[in-house]
């Protein structure tokens, strides 16, 4: 049975320092025969140079590397994983020793000569302890991430099928494109993709490369080391490196910096970056799920967008439809919107009146799911019936006998939100929008968010 549940863990990155060959070998073969990935070497210099090129899960340390003292190499290892877990090996055990070892940081303490069993229930033991680090950072990100979208399911025989083909691709470790307008549920779709795919266990990170300015998108892709530019106070690994063994979701990735998408390109095709400031290259297991609401094609051939790149992230393209064209599941939507909403805000609302749902069946929601989101949202919190009323949604979506004027007696965020909303419905990408209405694509990200575009 307990052979069986390690079988399910998966693979951890290993790093042996031992000065003794037969060790080396040893332990190569114990572990490489239990599927973990393997590498050893002999000395610090060796050691320091594999950690700062790829990420390890565990390291067996010797205390006695010749002239040199594992004990020191035991916060190195660290700076550059700080969840790597150590394991001290020797042949000389004693309490201080043990002590001083723990005290210096490592997990563990194993005395020579020590038998197979001991390092596979060793292994094992520490591997448990990885998988549980992995899972609570996966659900703290999920509480700001998930909202009650990420279940995808629909009515609509289109997105079924979409929905599938999803699932499908999610097993396979093809890079994703996901299109469609803003606010269609791309980032749900990735989420998904995620979880569907054997990496579900491993991290999801996110950037959303308009929110990013552009001089910060590189540092926050691959990291940085201290002093590489004004305000880099410490080290920073970046979202690869957080990422490893799991899934990196760049979403509007048409708006991703110029300057950065050739080093991104060259982390798709070989797995190799360098962080901001540093010459050492590092490689990291990441598999890219990519999202765009603008027309890539269009890019290109404007030369906004590398051609090459385009053709590597467009390996599976899914499209994913305005939520007009498949109105039958805004009901559905709306009503597990509003159980969640209720939940988070400690209310009890027994639906939606009737006039209600003919007010959200006749909208076309020309800011699709992520509209109808914030409008149920919105309406959870301001309502004070037992049923959501018409009046109880907001202006944009209830027919309004007139529309405010420059001049009139309302506030001036209404006036910024309708033109906001006007400009955007008659442009083709946030960039677009964002030169006509004087401001930065950042700015324009948040003010998008705040009235619930």
């Amino acid at each position: 049975m307990e052979d069986n549940q390690a079988q399910k863990q998966p693979p951890l990155g290993v790093l042996i320092v031992d000065d003794e060959i037969n060790i080396r070998k040893t332990l190569s073969y114990c572990l490489t025969v239990e599927g973990h990935l393997v590498i050893a070497v002999s000395n610090s210099y060796d050691a320091i140079e594999e950690a700062r090129s790829r990420s390890f899960d565990l390291a067996f340390v010797d205390l006695k590397l010749g002239a040199e003292n594992g004990m020191d190499l035991i916060p190195l290892l660290q700076s550059e994983s700080p969840w790597i877990k150590i394991v001290v090996i020797t042949a000389h055990a004693s309490i201080e020793s043990a002590v001083e070892a723990i005290k210096r940081g490592a997990t563990d303490y194993i005395a020579k000569p020590f038998t197979p069993d001991q390092v596979k229930l060793l292994t094992r033991r520490i591997g448990e302890i990885r998988n549980l680090e992995t899972e609570i950072a996966v659900l703290r990100a999920d509480m700001y991430r998930l909202g009650p979208e990420g279940r995808l399911q629909s009515k609509n025989s289109g997105m079924q099928r979409i929905i599938e083909t999803a699932k499908k691709a999610a097993s396979s470790e093809a890079i994703i494109l996901l299109r469609g307008e803003s606010g269609t549920g791309k980032s749900a779709f990735a989420r998904a993709i995620h979880h569907w795919s054997p990496r579900a266990g491993k991290p999801m990170g996110v950037i959303p490369c308009p929110a990013v300015p552009p001089d910060l998108i590189e540092s926050e892709l691959f990291g940085h080391v201290r002093g590489s530019f004004t305000g880099a106070v410490r080290d920073s690994p970046g979202r690869i490196a957080a990422c490893e063994g799991g899934t990196l979701f760049l979403d509007e990735i048409g708006d991703l910096a110029p300057s950065v998408q050739a080093k991104l390109l060259r982390f798709i095709q070989d797995k190799e970056y360098e962080r901001l400031g540093e010459s050492k290259v590092r490689k990291a297991n990441v598999r890219i799920i990519a999202a765009t609401n603008v027309d890539l094609e269009n890019r290109v051939t404007e030369g906004r967008f590398r051609e090459d790149l385009f053709y590597r992230l467009n390996v599976i393209s899914l499209s994913i439809p305005p939520l007009r064209n498949h109105p039958e599941d805004i009901p559905p939507l709306a009503a597990e919107f509003l159980t969640h909403f209720c939940r988070v805000n400690h209310k009890t609302l027994l639906g939606f009146t009737r006039e209600a749902e003919k007010t959200l069946m006749k909208h076309d929601w020309p800011g699709n799911v992520r509209e109808l989101r914030n409008t149920i949202e919105r309406a959870v919190i301001l309502g004070s019936g037992e049923r959501i009323d018409t009046t109880d949604l907001p202006d944009t979506i209830v027919p309004a006998t007139s529309t405010p004027s420059i001049g009139d007696r309302v506030p001036l965020s209404t006036i910024e939100e309708m033109h906001i909303r006007r400009v955007m419905a008659n442009t083709s990408s946030l960039q677009e929008a964002a030169d006509i209405l004087g401001i930065d694509p950042a700015t324009l990200w948040r003010r998008r968010k705040a009235y619930g575009i």
